[in-house]
């Protein structure tokens, strides 16, 4: 449960090591070697986007919502388009996207006999609309983390314990947005963080663990929150300058307990650290309309690279 308040996890990487352990037994990881998408977009939970669709030929990817409104990775906003050690050291600026959009998602006008039964059915409830709009904004991350983009920028692997990795630092540039909404944040966060606990509980469940869900879903608990924590504590102003690229270090490259690599070898970790207190300073930038709609896009990866 998401309460706004972390408590620093202890032992994550013994923990990784008891997911993977568990993963090794129950034969996940050949079946997400099998599965090019680790995470792909939940469906049927609050029908805020009812079609999603993969064009293999062109490596595009394409979203219709109810609305009919159309997401394609070719129009996500800004881009990067540098290299080496200045990747994402451009100026932040709001996530928001236009409201003339093709990307945004909007609530349907209703009138008259129609908006009176949605009204007796609850639709126009704060509980309904929460549950409606954090489903699409934890689509915008989850269609962040799912990009091919990503892992070839950062030189990742796409595996499981990675795409988990990136969840969650996703979901934390959220939550610590919507945290400086107060309460009313709080709250929303919470509804977001109960669909994204409902798809990792799906998608562990569909790789074929369900023996061994419960105990998947208490170690997956325990990572996210010492995630959270870590980043929480390394975003502060008055942390070590290389806090964070430690902490991203830690939580997203080291599969055990290893120093971070130094120089040249430790370019991709440094490039995410960037990227990540960028985005940080983007959410910042964004309005709360814009976040508590899903309204909103992380930056574009497709021209990027951080080879020296």
């Amino acid at each position: 449960m998401y309460s706004g308040s972390i408590v620093p996890g202890q032992g994550m990487l013994s923990r990784w090591s008891r997911v993977i352990s568990l993963c090794s037994r129950a034969g996940l990881g050949e079946r997400l070697s099998r599965n090019k998408s680790a995470f792909p977009l939940l469906r049927n939970y609050s029908k805020a986007v009812e079609r999603d669709t993969l064009d293999k030929d062109n490596n595009s990817f394409s979203r219709k919502d109810r609305h009919g409104a159309v997401l394609d990775r070719n129009d996500t906003g800004s881009s990067f388009q540098v290299s080496g050690n200045m990747a994402f050291m451009s100026k932040p600026r709001s996530l928001a996207l236009p409201p003339n959009s093709t990307l945004s998602v909007h609530e349907p006008e209703f009138k008259g006999f129609y908006r009176f039964i949605l009204r007796l059915l609850l639709y126009y409830s704060k509980e309904s609309h929460y549950i409606r709009t954090t489903d699409v904004l934890y689509k915008r991350i989850v269609y962040q983390v799912d990009r091919p983009e990503i892992y070839d920028t950062f030189s990742l692997e796409k595996c499981f314990r990675t795409t988990y990795a990136l969840l969650v630092l996703h979901m934390w540039l959220c939550l610590s947005r919507l945290k400086a909404e107060g309460k009313e944040g709080i709250e929303f966060g919470q509804y977001l963080y109960e669909v994204y606990n409902h798809d990792v509980e799906i998608r562990v469940a569909a790789a074929g663990v369900n023996l061994l869900l419960t105990t998947w879903m208490k170690d997956l608990e325990k990572i996210f929150y010492g995630n959270v924590a870590a980043y929480d504590a390394a975003i502060l102003p008055e942390a070590a300058k290389d806090e964070l690229s430690h902490v991203i270090w830690r939580n997203v490259f080291s599969d055990e307990d290893a120093p971070m690599p130094k120089g040249s070898a430790a370019t991709a970790v440094q490039a995410l650290a960037r990227y990540t207190r960028r985005e940080y300073a983007c959410m910042t930038l964004t309005d709360k309309e814009a976040i508590f709609s899903g309204n909103i896009m992380f930056s574009s990866l497709g021209k990027c690279s951080i080879q020296s």
